[in-house]
Protein backbone atom coordinates (compact mmCIF):
# COMPACT_ATOMS: atom_id res chain seq x y z
CA UNK A 1 0.00 0.00 0.00
CA UNK A 2 1.29 3.42 -0.95
CA UNK A 3 0.63 6.48 1.18
CA UNK A 4 0.52 9.88 -0.53
CA UNK A 5 3.16 12.39 0.56
CA UNK A 6 0.38 14.86 1.33
CA UNK A 7 -1.71 12.99 3.91
CA UNK A 8 -3.80 13.73 7.00
CA UNK A 9 -3.11 12.94 10.66
CA UNK A 10 -6.19 12.08 12.69
CA UNK A 11 -5.55 12.52 16.41
CA UNK A 12 -8.07 11.25 18.97
CA UNK A 13 -7.77 12.20 22.65
CA UNK A 14 -9.67 9.94 25.07
CA UNK A 15 -9.34 8.43 28.54
CA UNK A 16 -8.04 4.98 29.32
CA UNK A 17 -11.32 4.02 31.01
CA UNK A 18 -13.52 4.99 28.02
CA UNK A 19 -15.47 2.05 26.63
CA UNK A 20 -17.41 1.12 23.50
CA UNK A 21 -19.74 -1.87 23.46
CA UNK A 22 -18.05 -3.32 26.54
CA UNK A 23 -14.50 -3.03 25.15
CA UNK A 24 -11.80 -0.42 25.72
CA UNK A 25 -12.54 2.45 23.33
CA UNK A 26 -8.94 2.73 22.14
CA UNK A 27 -8.94 -0.94 21.09
CA UNK A 28 -12.31 -0.56 19.35
CA UNK A 29 -11.05 2.47 17.40
CA UNK A 30 -7.85 0.72 16.30
CA UNK A 31 -9.80 -2.36 15.19
CA UNK A 32 -12.30 -0.20 13.23
CA UNK A 33 -9.40 1.66 11.59
CA UNK A 34 -7.85 -1.66 10.60
CA UNK A 35 -11.19 -2.93 9.25
CA UNK A 36 -11.44 0.26 7.15
CA UNK A 37 -7.96 -0.51 5.74
CA UNK A 38 -6.38 2.68 7.07
CA UNK A 39 -2.61 2.86 6.80
CA UNK A 40 -1.95 2.37 10.51
CA UNK A 41 -2.84 3.44 14.03
CA UNK A 42 -0.83 4.01 17.20
CA UNK A 43 -2.09 4.42 20.76
CA UNK A 44 0.03 6.59 23.04
CA UNK A 45 -0.47 6.60 26.83
CA UNK A 46 0.17 9.85 28.68
CA UNK A 47 1.45 10.05 32.26
CA UNK A 48 -0.62 13.17 33.01
CA UNK A 49 -3.32 15.26 31.38
CA UNK A 50 -6.69 16.96 31.62
CA UNK A 51 -9.56 17.66 29.28
CA UNK A 52 -12.69 19.75 29.10
CA UNK A 53 -13.68 18.93 32.70
CA UNK A 54 -10.25 20.15 33.93
CA UNK A 55 -10.02 17.03 36.12
CA UNK A 56 -6.36 16.01 36.36
CA UNK A 57 -5.48 12.42 35.40
CA UNK A 58 -2.04 11.34 36.55
CA UNK A 59 0.06 8.23 37.06
CA UNK A 60 1.78 9.57 40.19
CA UNK A 61 2.20 6.89 42.85
CA UNK A 62 0.31 8.84 45.54
CA UNK A 63 -2.68 9.29 43.26
CA UNK A 64 -2.98 6.22 41.09
CA UNK A 65 -5.33 6.82 38.17
CA UNK A 66 -7.02 4.17 36.06
CA UNK A 67 -8.10 6.83 33.57
CA UNK A 68 -4.83 8.05 32.10
CA UNK A 69 -4.97 10.09 28.89
CA UNK A 70 -4.63 8.22 25.60
CA UNK A 71 -3.92 9.62 22.14
CA UNK A 72 -4.68 7.57 19.04
CA UNK A 73 -2.88 8.71 15.90
CA UNK A 74 -3.91 7.56 12.44
CA UNK A 75 -2.30 8.77 9.20
CA UNK A 76 -3.77 8.17 5.76
CA UNK A 77 -4.94 10.00 2.67
CA UNK A 78 -7.53 12.71 3.30
CA UNK A 79 -10.44 10.87 1.66
CA UNK A 80 -9.95 7.76 3.83
CA UNK A 81 -9.65 9.82 7.02
CA UNK A 82 -12.80 11.76 6.10
CA UNK A 83 -14.63 8.48 5.45
CA UNK A 84 -13.56 7.21 8.90
CA UNK A 85 -14.90 10.23 10.82
CA UNK A 86 -18.59 9.18 10.56
CA UNK A 87 -17.59 5.70 11.78
CA UNK A 88 -15.71 7.21 14.73
CA UNK A 89 -18.37 9.71 15.83
CA UNK A 90 -20.92 7.28 17.36
CA UNK A 91 -18.14 5.43 19.20
CA UNK A 92 -17.17 8.45 21.26
CA UNK A 93 -19.18 9.88 24.14
CA UNK A 94 -16.45 12.43 24.93
CA UNK A 95 -12.93 13.38 24.02
CA UNK A 96 -11.27 15.50 21.35
CA UNK A 97 -10.74 14.72 17.66
CA UNK A 98 -8.39 16.77 15.48
CA UNK A 99 -6.95 16.53 11.99
CA UNK A 100 -3.96 18.19 10.41
CA UNK A 101 -2.18 17.95 7.11
CA UNK A 102 1.12 16.08 7.27
CA UNK A 103 3.88 15.26 4.83
CA UNK A 104 4.74 11.56 4.75
CA UNK A 105 8.49 11.07 4.39
CA UNK A 106 8.60 7.29 4.68
CA UNK A 107 6.01 4.50 5.00
CA UNK A 108 7.20 0.92 4.84
CA UNK A 109 7.14 -2.24 6.91
CA UNK A 110 10.13 -3.11 9.04
CA UNK A 111 12.49 -5.79 7.75
CA UNK A 112 11.23 -8.09 10.51
CA UNK A 113 7.57 -7.64 9.41
CA UNK A 114 8.47 -8.13 5.75
CA UNK A 115 10.31 -11.36 6.53
CA UNK A 116 7.47 -12.68 8.70
CA UNK A 117 4.91 -12.14 5.97
CA UNK A 118 6.95 -13.68 3.20
CA UNK A 119 6.23 -16.99 1.46
CA UNK A 120 8.03 -19.00 4.17
CA UNK A 121 6.08 -17.50 7.07
CA UNK A 122 4.14 -19.88 9.27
Amino acid sequence: MELPAESVLLRIFIGESDRYEGHPLHEAIVLKARAQHLAGATVLRGPIGFGRSSRLHTSKILRLSVDLPLVIEIVDEEAKINAFLPVLEPMMSGGLVTTEKVRVIQYRASARASTASGPDAT
